[in-house]
């Protein structure tokens, strides 16, 4: 099953709002993860990289902070607040 047919089921499909909400539940839950296993890999002074949703750009920096939700990325246009799940190691 790709991304596809799953959203075309949620959205299409006859959930009850039980089954929804848990449904909600599973993707909260594994957001956190994907943050949480994301955090363990950094280390201050890292190399990362993460594409803006502003602009599309892709940037380059170093790890300045680890913060609960956040990183601190130093990149050579600036420092950017970075959600972790948006960070690939470089």
């Amino acid at each position: 099953m790709d991304i596809k047919q799953v959203n075309s089921a949620i959205m299409f499909g006859q959930f009850t709002d039980v089954e929804l909400s848990s449904i909600l539940d599973a993707v909260r839950f594994a957001k956190a993860s994907l943050v949480k296993s994301t955090k363990r890999q950094l280390t201050i002074g890292a190399k990362v990289k993460f594409t803006s949703n502003r602009n599309g750009m892709t940037y380059m920096g170093t790890v300045d902070k680890i913060k609960v939700k956040f990183v601190l990325v130093n990149t050579p246009q600036g420092r950017y607040n970075v959600p972790a799940n948006m960070l690939e190691m470089a």
